[in-house]
């Protein structure tokens, strides 16, 4: 049987299985990476104070992150179907809590996701001086909107459009730039640790400290929150479960295989960082990765070279991680909608492309209304950290639910490490909830408040389906 199945039995286009396993990988890999890992090595610092801690830092959040993506491999290889986590969390713990997964995710995580990333992209762009009336008003009535608004706007209309296109171009293009932006990654790394003594370069760097950094647990703790964001991403493979081909073989390759890659650039770029500057200089810098690309190229281009070197970088990076955001992000209210339980016309499939057309435009509609609010919309985003944290529990902790009442069941994949590793991924999700929940008091508050909401827009729909 072809691994392309265009229409059900009933003649409905379906999703189409046209990711490959490097397809795959690069949804992973692309995702993840966006700017944190060219400035959080900053504040990292300023949270510990020394680079064994620094690295103690993302280690752990490594391994925990490889723990998440060991566990959802075996949910994605045993579940296939988009949706990712609403899916598990609804077959887990009942329709109501896949909805308000859902809803969540529909109204606040995923739109204020494509609004930051895509916000992000024009501010890097706009260190290039031809960008630079970005910040001057293109329209000032019924209320101001500037230039880098708009191209921001235009940023997630084209990738939206290239996602409705198919999910095949799609993937070519998160391959291609995944790459792109791997090799950059990695010529940082080697002009890092080219630099000579005089520009810099010291492996003494690595034994000294910043003495003003918070330190203790709370220090460690921040690190840690910092390399987890750093980290975040890799779940979106599994919300387009239902379009990998030989998904019980390919989606555990890709998650594995992409998550140890992303570490092991992560250290290397730290580690380029930390060779070129020493702490002091490491924790005072807003870009890091910039400031020792300039140190190490000294007098063949310095600040100014290393600064569009660094910045093309992330751009390169933010645009990936768009392009994977609003592909996985679309399935989600697919998925819902599938089930009955949302508006019909969000479970439309393009009978040409096999994409979930209206689904992808309801996404791109909600991220222009945020990019139109401006900077309101970070408020938003912030109460969806607490859900984020909250969802990744709860849809984590279904592989017990699962294993107990299906032991049965087919698992073409069974994780490594199992009640151990999936304890530990649950337990640590528990304690950053609980700090999230405190640290980012009241936006978390909020936040709960949000899901709560979903209650009764659920009895409404569920009252529409039994109709």
């Amino acid at each position: 049987m072809s691994d392309s199945l265009h229409r059900s039995d009933i003649g409905r286009p379906e999703l189409s299985r046209d990711l490959g396993v490097s397809h795959a990988s690069a949804v992973v890999v692309g995702t993840i990476i966006g700017s944190g890992i060219f400035l959080v090595p900053a504040e990292m610092m300023q949270a510990v104070g020394s680079a064994r801690l620094v690295y103690l830092a993302w280690l752990v959040g490594g391994l925990l992150s490889f723990f998440g993506a060991l566990t959802y491999a075996e949910l994605g290889a045993m579940k296939p179907q988009a949706g990712g986590e609403y899916v598990y969390v609804r077959d887990g713990y009942g329709p109501l809590a896949g909805f308000l997964y859902g809803w969540t995710w529909f109204v606040i995580a995923k739109p204020a996701s494509v609004a930051t990333i895509a916000t992000g992209l024009v501010r890097i762009l706009g260190t290039f001086s031809i960008f630079s009336f970005f910040k001057t008003n293109a329209i000032t009535t019924p209320f101001a909107v500037t230039w880098g608004q708009l191209v921001a706007i235009v940023a997630a209309v084209l990738i939206s459009f290239l996602n409705y296109l198919g999910v095949k171009r799609a993937g070519e293009f998160q391959l291609v730039f995944t790459v792109l932006k791997v090799v950059i990654i990695l010529g940082i790394v080697v002009v890092c640790f080219g630099a000579a003594s005089d520009s810099g370069g010291s492996w003494s760097h690595f034994s000294q400290s910043y003495t003003g950094a918070k330190g203790g647990i709370v220090g460690f703790m921040a690190a840690l929150v910092a390399a987890l964001w750093a980290y975040d991403g890799w779940n979106d493979l599994n919300m387009v479960a239902g379009e990998v081909k030989q998904p019980g073989r390919n989606i555990p390759i890709a998650l594995i295989a992409g998550v140890a890659t992303v570490g092991v650039l992560y250290v290397l770029v730290n580690a380029g960082v930390q060779y070129v500057l020493p702490p002091q200089a490491m924790a005072a810098s807003p870009s890091p990765a910039s400031d020792a690309v300039a140190a190490a190229l000294g007098s063949w281009g310095g600040g100014f070279l290393a600064a569009k070197l660094v910045a093309v970088g992330m751009a390169i990076s933010m645009l990936v991680t768009l392009n994977g955001t609003i592909m996985s992000g679309a399935r989600v209210p697919y998925a819902v909608a599938r089930d009955g339980y949302f508006f019909r016309a969000l479970a439309d499939i393009s009978p040409r492309f096999h994409t979930p057309s209206v689904a992808l435009a309801a996404q791109a509609v909600l991220s222009i209304a945020l990019l139109l609010l401006g900077g309101s919309f970070r408020q938003l985003f912030s109460l969806a950290i607490f859900a984020e944290w909250l969802f990744y529990m709860i849809a984590g902790s279904t592989v017990f639910v699962f294993r107990r009442r299906e032991p049965g069941a087919e698992r073409p994949y069974r994780m490594w490490g199992y009640p151990v590793v999936p304890a530990i991924f649950v337990a640590v999700a528990a304690a950053l909830l609980y700090y999230t929940f405190q640290d980012n008091w009241p936006n978390s508050g909020y936040g709960l408040l949000v899901i709560l909401a979903g209650v009764p827009v659920f009895g409404w729909f569920r009252r529409q389906r039994s109709r």
